[in-house]
C-alpha cells in the first residue's frame, strides 16, 4: 500500500472499528490524521498513546458549529485537509414503514447523511482553496434497494450514495474526487456477538476496507470519481512465487 505522505486526513467516527482501521492504514502512509468522534472518552480509549502526527478531537457532527470548531482545531494544527473519510453513522432494525416513528427516521438521516453534509460543508472549501482533495463516504452494499424493517437505515444510506454521485459531478472541475465504499457485513467483534450462528466466511475485515479507502485517496483515483464500490469477502492472501 502506498500513497503520498504528509497529507492531512480527517476521519469521522474514528473511535469505531472501521475508524480505527482507517486511522492505522493512513498512519502507515505517513499521513497526518485528525480523528473525530462524538464520544470523547471512547476516542481517547481507542488511541491511548499520543502521537505528534495525530489529533484527537470530539465533535457532534449533527451540529454545524461543532463541526466548524473541530475542523478549525485541525487546520490550526496541520494547516489544511486533503482527505475526508466520512465513517460516522448508525444502524437501525425495527418497525415496518407504516409503524415507523418520525424520530427514528430523523435519527437515521442525521447519523448517516447530515453528519456527512456538515463535514463536507466545512472541508470542501479548504480543498477548493488547496486545488484538490478526496472525499470517501461509507454506504451499504445491501441497501442499494429497500429492505424490510430497515427502511430508515436503507433510505439514509441511499441518500449517502446519491449525495456521493452529486458531489462528484459538482466537484470534478475542482479536482476533488468523491467516492463511496459499500461494505456488506464487516467482521467485527460486535457483529460476531450479535450473529453467533452466521457464516463469517464472506465477512470483510475493517483493515481490508481501510486499504481500499487509502487506494481511493491516491491521485490516480480521480478518474473513478463518483464511483460506488461494494466491498465484501476476505482480501487475497499473498502467495510466494518460487
Amino acid at each position: 500500500m502506498s500513497a503520498s505522505n504528509s497529507r492531512v486526513v480527517v476521519i469521522t467516527g474514528g473511535a469505531g472499528q472501521l475508524g480505527r482501521a482507517v486511522e492505522s492504514a493512513f498512519a502507515q502512509t505517513g499521513s497526518r490524521r485528525v480523528v473525530i468522534d462524538v464520544d470523547e472518552a471512547a476516542l481517547h480509549a481507542a488511541y491511548p498513546i499520543e502521537s505528534a502526527d495525530r489529533l484527537l478531537t470530539s465533535a457532534d457532527l449533527t451540529d454545524t458549529e461543532s463541526v466548524e470548531k473541530a475542523i478549525a482545531v485541525a487546520v490550526n494544527k496541520f494547516g489544511t485537509v486533503d482527505v475526508l473519510c466520512n465513517i460516522a453513522g448508525g444502524f437501525y432494525y425495527g418497525e415496518p414503514v407504516h409503524q415507523m416513528k418520525m424520530d427514528v427516521w430523523r435519527r437515521m438521516m442525521d447519523l448517516n447523511a447530515v453528519t456527512m453534509i456538515n463535514a463536507v460543508g466545512v472541508v470542501v472549501p479548504l480543498m477548493i482553496s488547496g486545488g484538490k482533495g478526496t472525499i470517501i463516504n461509507v454506504g451499504a452494499a445491501a441497501h442499494t434497494h429497500g429492505q424490510a424493517c430497515m427502511s430508515a437505515y436503507a433510505a439514509a444510506k441511499g441518500a449517502v450514495m446519491r449525495l456521493t454521485e452529486s458531489m462528484a459531478a459538482e466537484l470534478r472541475k475542482e479536482d476533488i474526487g468523491v467516492f463511496c465504499v459499500m461494505p456488506e457485513i464487516m467482521d467485527t467483534p460486535a457483529n460476531r456477538t450479535n450473529m453467533p450462528a452466521a457464516d463469517t466466511s464472506s465477512w470483510t475485515p475493517p483493515s481490508a476496507i481501510a486499504e481500499v479507502m487509502v487506494l481511493l485517496s491516491q491521485d490516480a483515483a480521480i478518474i473513478m470519481t463518483g464511483g460506488l464500490f461494494p466491498v465484501s469477502g476476505k482480501p487475497r492472501v499473498s502467495r510466494d512465487v518460487t
